[in-house]
C-alpha cells in the first residue's frame, strides 16, 4: 500500500524520494535543497519515555515557520502537516478496527477550526489522529477517510464532528528551532510500544465542492524513509 502511494506521488510530481538510514528507533534522511527547509525532514523518531510516547520530527530549517495562506473560505482551503504514519490499528485510537492507515498529524489551517467540542484552533499548530486510505482522486494518492452521510461509525470522544475519520485530542505539542514534538500518554495508546512508523511532511486540501474525498493529501513534500516502508521502531528512549 505505502509503496503504491509513493509511486503515485512521484508520478504526480509531488515529491522526490531520498536515501535514508534507520537506526534502532529513528529514521534519518539526507537534506534535500529542493524541499522547503521547514519541511525537509532530516530525522524522525517515536520513543517511549516515562509514561509518555514522544513523537519528534527534525527538519533542515525552522519547524512550523511556513504556513498556508488564508483564503477566507473552507472549501478549497489548504492544510500543512507534519505526519507520523504508524502500524497502529484504527481501533487503538477510538475508531472501528481495520479502517485504514493510522497517522498522527500536526497541522495548521487558517481557514477553519476542527477542535473538539467546538473549540478554536485555526490560529495554532495542533495535533490530530487521522485514518488514511488510498484514493486516486487525490494528487498525493491518499485521503483522510470520509464518513458517508447517514452512517454512524465509532468515533473518539474528541472527534470534532466533521464527516471524516479524524480526532482532535489536546496533546502537548511544541515547536523549538528545527524540531516539532508531541507527547501522548501511554495510557491512551498502549499499542504504540514496538510499533512501526515513518515520517512525512505534506500539504492537504479541502475539496472545492465539499464532496468526497473531502480532505486529500495533495502535495507530498518529503517522506523520511523514501518509500513509506515504516522502518522506524518505537523503543524506550536511550
Amino acid at each position: 500500500m505505502f509503496g503504491r502511494f509513493a509511486t503515485g506521488a512521484l508520478a504526480a510530481g509531488t515529491a522526490l524520494l531520498w536515501l535514508t538510514t534507520a537506526s534502532a528507533h529513528s529514521i534519518k534522511a539526507e537534506p534535500a535543497e529542493a524541499v522547503q527547509a521547514a519541511f525537509d525532514i532530516i530525522e524522525t523518531t517515536i520513543v517511549t519515555k516515562g509514561d509518555s510516547a514522544i513523537f519528534t520530527t527534525r527538519v533542515r530549517g525552522e519547524a512550523g515557520k511556513d504556513k498556508p495562506d488564508a483564503t477566507g473560505k473552507f472549501e478549497g482551503s489548504s492544510v500543512y502537516a507534519y505526519v507520523w504514519p504508524t502500524s497502529l490499528d484504527s481501533g487503538e485510537i477510538g475508531f472501528d478496527k481495520g479502517q485504514g492507515i493510522v497517522a498522527l498529524a500536526v497541522t495548521f489551517h487558517p481557514d477553519f477550526d476542527d477542535a473538539a467540542k467546538g473549540g478554536k484552533n485555526r490560529h495554532v499548530w495542533h495535533p490530530h489522529w487521522v485514518v488514511l486510505a488510498e484514493d486516486k482522486a487525490c494528487g498525493g494518492g491518499l485521503k483522510v477517510i470520509d464518513i458517508p452521510e447517514g452512517t454512524k461509525p465509532k468515533v473518539p470522544e474528541t472527534w470534532p464532528g466533521v464527516p471524516l475519520l479524524i480526532d482532535s485530542p489536546e496533546y502537548p505539542t511544541s515547536f523549538k528551532g528545527d524540531t516539532v514534538d508531541v507527547a501522548i500518554p501511554l495510557s491512551l495508546i498502549g499499542g504504540i510500544k514496538g510499533a512501526s512508523f515513518d515520517g512525512v511532511t505534506a500539504g492537504l486540501k479541502v475539496n472545492g465542492n465539499l464532496h468526497a474525498p473531502l480532505l486529500c493529501v495533495s502535495n507530498v513534500f518529503k517522506v523520511a524513509s523514501g518509500d513509506l516502508s515504516l522502518p522506524g521502531k518505537v523503543v524506550p528512549a536511550e
